[in-house]
């Protein structure tokens, strides 16, 4: 590999390296939700700066001491309390402050999960944004709880409402009733009468109608005593004959409603039938099997596919009202809380969000970014003397806070003695009977998994008798918790649908298939006819495999889809597909779960294919392989492709790894290496070593810096002017890397950097110009690249990968990023022609060996190491592997699914 000198002419060299830290950095804006929490080291800040999160986004973490004094009168610290009236908090505003920071492991720091789970380093990162700035404490007194008494009113006014309309109800026929007094004597006051009650009889409400007409009838007798002494007109005789009739109509209706009942008398269709047999059972005449819904037949495919018509992205919660919003404003006033925390708080906890808050405020850690103390510091200003660390609200509370925070870092559950320990740093006096809590409520769940090792035979007691297995208890959310088993039971049905009579057909149809490919690829053929569920393993040049499949399948006539983690990598996959492949069959996943890719799906709702190839399987998480598998019908196969090297899902869960490990299914390990010099390096950095490699053609070129400020000017110039000059590649097919959005050579600083010298403009909308670089998250975990059009009243337009991209105005700051530099996370499942990998020396906490492989590997032809992190690299390559996940998939499949020998 090629090295150029330290130092570019005309560069003067800083007199000393930038001091800030490149730390851990969480936006909710590009949630690549990889991060696993500091450990130990309460009471410590992390210096400024910030490492990847995972997909760019993250949190800054306030270090401050326990969130509970532990003397005086027992209320929680007043170290990071939320302050009150302060603007907007960036929580809410969705940007992080520059010097938003969260330690990588192993560095100083306070917990999100102390004790319970390391944080990742920068790749593995929380999805919660937790700016230093978004709930400042007060200074002073913490402010007065007089709000209390007043959620108590404004609860009896409720109550006092519906009373009252009750009673009004009420008022309305007794007034109609006693009417009858009223009666003047006078026939032409007895008719006005009667025509009222009439009028009255055809309402809605019969009792109301009823009363009125009882009042009219005993007025109209009392008129016409008084009117018997004199000679009625032929009309007035008319109108008599009139009121009696209505007379007897009040009559019979007055003697149908005193009479019994005939339930059900104007039932017809469904209901009558039913109503009958519930009475034919009754009266013993039928049994209960004679109306008890019929078997429902089995399952079959439809042959014409459902299709659905193409839809944009899911739409998030609904937006809470106005009304709604300023309640929740009002209560977060008197507790200190920034304002701008009204709207998540009131979407985070729905309908009477502000009398939620009342009655418990430590539901304020329900809204992302929000911290225990803060909370704490809002619940005294609330409670005043009540607010007392050994509150069981507080204790559940901070379990659940400690469970989201597990699960942004990956973890789908966690052991529940770390959970205990980590609420006894939190100053929770009884973390037992806080777990207890929380699974009471259901706000968590409690499991007990056997501790055995794969294969190995059940311990036996002296008579012969099987041992008490030893359990681990663990605790988690219950999202999580129930998409682990659906995903666990989706894959055993895959696994138990394919018969072995039905498989060995197939090899034999598959066979010419199989023949004709050769190498690893024949073995996945021939291993995918058999079986209903198969893992692939392989680099970019192993994609030729599954591609070959799928083409070997749809010739045999079976439906089949491929669905990749990105839409670059639905392109490289298309290339291999050629001219002839049907329509629809390269997908993204996401497009695939939506509707707005693929096949479609038959009338029972499942995906219309018999066979699924999911590439860049290792950045599945639990809920998406979930949902893949029980979309896919009985007896349809399901092939897992990826690079078990690169980095994890941004969401819980490591689905591909725990497969790998379980063995309950076949597994193909391709034998196609990645050519080049970039490709040998990469194969060389997947088994931990980090080789010297021959690079005649400048494919590998390493770049000495001393500090960031050289880092970030190298970068520069290899972008725009060494890569396009030496190698031909030009400046908008170049990609930089570096570990993390904040400190001196992140994302912002490059990005910054890049966009002066490409394309420099005064960023009118919203710091962009048309022409720039972007990086699109339209969901947690996903990043697609693009470039700005242009910006109107309807928002700002893009260009990703061809398609049009329109993004409100309110959303582009959560969701739209500067691109010419991205962070590890939001690069995997991309490759570009040219890639930059900047590694200065404040982000070697970040660095792994998952990092470092997936940084390398998003280069095709060239890549350039702009290197500062002196022994720091081979150390990660060689020592520093993926950070451990707790999660239950493997026990799960065990337990249904038998390994394969």
């Amino acid at each position: 590999m090629s090295t150029e000198p330290a130092a570019t002419e005309g560069l003067a060299a800083p007199d000393a390296t930038p001091t800030a830290a490149t730390g851990t950095e969480h936006e909710p804006d590009t949630t690549d939700t990889a991060a696993e929490a500091v450990p130990e080291g309460a009471g410590a800040r992390a210096e400024a700066g910030a490492t990847d999160t995972g997909d760019g986004s993250g949190a800054a973490e306030d270090g401050g001491g326990a969130a509970v004094a532990g003397s005086g009168s027992g209320a929680p610290a007043q170290s990071g309390d939320v302050a009150g009236g302060g603007g907007a908090s960036e929580t809410a505003a969705g940007r992080e402050a520059e010097d938003d920071v969260d330690a990588p492991g192993g560095a100083e720091g306070e917990a999100a999960v102390a004790g319970v789970t390391e944080t990742a380093t920068g790749d593995e990162a929380t999805a919660e944004r937790e700016a230093d700035g978004d709930v400042d404490a007060p200074s002073g007194a913490e402010g007065e709880a007089g709000g209390e008494a007043e959620g108590v009113t404004e609860g009896g006014g409720e109550a006092a409402a519906v009373t009252a309309g009750e009673i009004d109800s009420e008022a309305t026929a007794d007034g109609a009733s006693s009417s009858e007094a009223a009666a003047d004597g006078t026939s032409r006051a007895a008719d006005g009468e009667a025509d009222a009650a009439a009028q009255a009889s055809d309402a809605r409400h019969e009792g109301q109608s009823d009363a009125q007409g009882e009042g009219a009838a005993e007025g109209e007798g009392k008129a016409e005593a008084d009117g018997a002494g004199g000679e009625a007109p032929s009309e007035a005789a008319a109108e008599i004959a009139a009121q009696r009739a209505l007379q007897e109509r009040i009559a019979q209706r007055k003697a149908a409603k005193e009479g019994p009942i005939a339930a059900g008398g104007k039932l017809s269709g469904t209901a009558a039938d039913l109503l009958a047999a519930v009475r034919a059972v009754e009266s013993g005449a039928r049994p209960v099997a004679a109306f008890s819904e019929p078997a429902p037949a089995p399952r079959k495919v439809a042959t014409e596919p459902v299709r659905r018509a193409p839809a944009t992205a899911p739409a998030g919660p609904a937006e809470p009202g106005v009304e709604a919003v300023e309640a929740v404003h009002a209560v977060l006033s008197e507790g200190g809380a920034p304002a701008a925390l009204a709207a998540p708080a009131a979407a985070a906890l729905g309908e009477g969000a502000d009398g939620a808050l009342r009655e418990d405020p430590w539901q304020l850690l329900r809204v992302a970014g929000v911290r225990p103390e803060q909370a704490d510091g809002f619940a005294r200003a609330l409670l005043g003397a009540e607010c007392r660390p050994e509150d069981e609200r507080r204790g559940r509370a901070v379990t659940v806070w400690l469970l989201e925070q597990a699960a942004v870092a990956g973890h789908t559950a966690l052991d529940a003695p770390l959970l205990a320990d980590a609420l006894g740093k939190r100053a929770v006096p009884d973390p037992d009977e806080a777990v207890q809590s929380a699974i009471a409520e259901g706000d968590a769940l409690v499991f007990q998994d056997a501790l055995e090792e794969p294969g190995a035979p059940a311990p036996e007691q002296e008579d012969g008798e099987e041992a008490e297995r030893p359990v681990r208890v663990l605790v988690g959310l219950e999202r999580y918790a129930l998409a682990e088993e659906s995903l666990a039971d989706g894959l055993a049905r895959l696994v138990n649908s394919l018969s072995k009579e039905d498989g060995s057909q197939a090899r034999a149809d598959w066979e010419p298939a199989a023949a004709a490919a050769g190498g690893s690829t024949a073995e996945l053929i021939r291993t995918v006819a058999g079986h209903g569920l198969v893992l692939h393993t392989g680099a970019e040049a192993a994609l030729a495999e599954p591609a070959a499949l799928v083409q070997a399948a749809a010739r045999l006539g079976l439906r089949v889809c491929a669905a990749a983690h990105s839409v670059d990598g639905r392109r490289r996959l298309a290339e291999h597909f050629g001219p002839g492949a049907p329509e629809g069959t390269a997908v993204t996943v996401a497009g695939l779960l939506s509707g707005a890719e693929g096949p479609g799906r038959d009338r029972d709702g499942a995906l219309a294919v018999d066979l699924l190839v999911v590439l860049d399987a290792p950045q599945l998480d639990v809920e998406t392989a979930a949902m893949l598998a029980e979309s896919l019908p009985d007896g349809a196969r399901l092939v897992l492709s990826g690079d078990p090297a690169v980095l994890w899902s941004a969401g819980p869960g490591r689905v591909f790894a725990d497969l790998l490990a379980a063995r309950v299914c076949p597994q193909i390990a391709s034998r196609t290496p990645d050519p080049g010099p970039v490709g040998e390096l990469v194969s060389g950095i997947g088994v931990g070593e980090l080789t010297q490699v021959e690079a005649p053609g400048k494919e590998v070129v390493i770049v000495p810096v001393r500090d960031a400020a050289e880092a970030i000017h190298r970068a520069v110039q290899l972008v725009a002017d060494s890569v396009p000059r030496a190698i031909g590649i030009p400046a908008e097919q170049t990609q930089v890397i570096t570990p993390g959005h904040g400190g001196a050579a992140g994302t912002r600083a490059l990005n910054a950097a890049l966009k002066e010298r490409l394309n420099p403009g005064p960023g009118r909308f919203g710091g962009f110009d048309p022409g720039d670089r972007i990086a699109y998250v339209p969901a947690p975990g996903r990043t697609v690249p693009g470039r700005v059009v242009r910006a109107d009243a309807e928002g700002l337009h893009l260009d990703c990968a061809g398609e049009p991209v329109v993004v409100p105005q309110d959303a582009v700051e959560r969701t739209v990023r500067h691109g010419w530099a991205l962070t590890a996370h939001q690069a995997v499942g991309l490759r570009w022609p040219a890639a930059v990998v900047v590694l200065p020396g404040d982000a070697t906490q970040a660095l792994s060996r998952p990092w470092v492989y997936t940084a390398f590997g998003r280069a095709e032809r060239h890549l350039s190491v702009v290197h500062g992190a002196d022994a720091a690299l081979p150390r990660a390559v060689a020592e520093v592997a993926a950070k451990p996940r707790t999660t239950r998939l493997g026990t799960l499949l065990r337990a249904q699914v038998p390994p394969v020998q």
